[in-house]
């Protein structure tokens, strides 16, 4: 099963020069295999969706149902990564989590590949799907960061670039092969083909089981976050009655909203609890007095602080991940270019990994040097606040693409490249730093919580897009878009382009009173 207990090697204890853990390539091999069964399976699935398994609706309705089970799938998936990194930080540790998972992943793709014409079964191996890849996805991170400390930390920064990288490598090909797959062989060889990557990924990380340092879980201890947080809003005072508050209000969201779908309301019931307890808890740490260590409230600060950095960047997620389902239906309204290879809009998805390839490298060679010998340090808070108004420029084009749609001109898919351009750059300068401020930010004894977190950001992302969907389907909304002499799709865009650029305001105001600390294992 590999090491139970934290190993350091020799250059913890040296003077040598730094060097990159030897064990990295077992988990970026993992990664990059992963990451193919993933967006193999994902980026065809809105695709299939409307064309093999919601064929019992009328045509008019498949778009909008695919486009809700997708945006449903994808909360699933970075909802529980809240359950990986409780299990990892407590029970497992990170690599038994990642590893018991996995098996669940697999069995998820096998349901894809067997059930691709029973809706029971297929959404019973999404939800496998969800699972274990959310699960996993905290914990995998943040081993990442586990195999470095401060004599070496400055490498894990490369490594975590190289991190994304891999997983864009994975992307790239599984988002220009398996839409071919799908139309040549049909649903159960693309989905078979990413569940045998899956298990491929399982073999690779399993082989480097004796090479890994393993951070094990953190015993119990009323001194964590969560152990002082509740002792915390144990006193009275009015944090207290504000996450009171929010737990009365999780319960009336969670029976109201719960038309929209269970994953829905479960998810925006646990916002609700989120920030009307956070905001108690900050209320409520002058009251803890001398029962805590000072600087062990001032941790909880500090996970608070980064808590509101998540929410914040959650706009970007949930104009970043309607690629694979908005953009997919309007590129389905477009004309293919007539090359041989190219005969899914599905496949216009490989552009964004590609493009992320490329631009991972230029940034970190050239325009990151550029910028520090200029006199301006692209800190990870600066890149995610550009990356955020980046965002938004994309989704006026692409709005202004729809328009031109709408109008009844016969458009070229090749111009949806220039949206793609636009947000891939914003998603270089939001998600690839995010990953590594996240491990960096957070305390040794909760990072796969917190990183779990990060992730949790990504399903309320989704979660904005499923509320915008079900108020635009209203008839009095789309009685009021028809008088406006718009299509909802365009007025959709248009209004996520403005949810950004907000975000983005509001990102950058926070962000200059934001202090980042370093929390590498040392």
């Amino acid at each position: 099963m590999g090491a139970t207990a934290l190993r350091y090697g020799p250059r913890a204890l040296s003077a040598e020069k730094p060097r990159f853990p030897p064990q990295i390539p077992f988990i970026i091999g993992n990664e990059g295999c992963e990451r193919f069964s993933f967006y193999g399976m994902r980026n065809v699935l809105t695709v299939y969706l409307v064309g093999y398994l919601l064929l019992d609706l009328p045509e008019a309705d498949r778009p909008a149902a695919a486009k809700e089970v997708f945006h449903v799938f994808v909360m699933g998936v970075y909802f529980f990564p809240l359950l990986g990194g409780w299990l990892s930080d407590r029970f497992l540790g990170k690599y038994r989590t990642i590893l018991y998972l996995s098996l669940l992943y697999c069995l998820g793709h096998a349901f894809l590949a067997v059930f691709e014409g029973n809706k029971a079964g297929f959404y019973a191996g999404l939800g496998l799907i969800a699972l274990g890849s959310g699960g996993i996805k905290p914990c995998v991170s943040a081993f990442v960061g586990d195999q470095f400390d401060q004599s070496n930390k400055h490498l894990a920064r490369v490594v975590f670039d190289a991190f994304y990288w891999i997983i864009n490598f994975g992307s790239f090909f599984a988002s220009l092969l398996i839409p071919l797959t799908l139309k040549a062989w049909g649903p159960s060889v693309a989905f078979g083909i990413p569940g045998v990557l899956m298990f491929i990924a399982t073999v690779i990380f399993w082989l480097g089981r004796d090479r890994y340092v393993v951070v094990p879980p953190a015993p119990s201890d009323p001194h964590t976050f969560f152990g002082i947080s509740r002792a915390v809003l144990s006193l009275p005072g009015p944090g207290r009655a504000l996450a009171i508050f929010g737990l009365v209000a999780a319960v009336f969201t969670l029976f109201g909203a719960w038309s929209l779908g269970p994953v829905a309301a479960i998810c925006l019931a646990l916002v609700m609890i989120l920030g009307f307890a956070g905001s108690g808890l900050y209320l409520q740490l002058g009251r803890a007095g001398s029962a805590y260590p000072a600087g062990e409230l001032e941790a909880v600060r500090s996970v608070l602080k980064v808590l509101v950095i998540f929410a914040l960047v959650t706009p970007f997620w949930s104009l970043f991940d309607q690629k694979a389902s908005t953009w997919v239906l309007q590129a389905q309204a477009m004309t293919l270019p007539g090359w041989s290879w190219f005969q899914s809009p599905s496949q216009m998805q490989a552009l964004n990994p590609l493009l992320v390839m490329m631009l991972i490298p230029f940034n970190n060679l050239l325009l990151f040097p550029l910028l520090r010998k200029m006199g301006w340090e692209p800190t990870p808070l600066r890149r995610m606040t550009a990356g955020m108004a980046i965002a938004g420029f994309s989704w006026v084009v692409v709005g202004g693409l729809q328009v031109w749609v709408d109008g009844g001109a016969t458009v070229s898919i090749l111009w949806q490249i220039a949206p793609y351009l636009v947000l891939t750059t914003a998603e270089v300068l939001v998600s690839a730093t995010g990953l590594e401020f996240a491990y960096s930010q957070a305390p040794q004894e909760m990072k796969g919580v917190l990183m779990s977190f990060w992730s949790l950001a990504v399903t309320v992302g989704n979660l904005w897009v499923i509320l915008v969907n079900a108020v635009v389907k209203r008839e009095g909304t789309v009685q009021l878009m028809a008088g406006l002499g718009s299509s909802v799709t365009a007025v959709q865009m248009f209004f996520f382009a403005g949810f950004a650029f907000a975000a983005a305001l509001a990102f950058a105001a926070y962000a200059l009173r934001y202090r980042t600390v370093d929390h590498y294992r040392r």
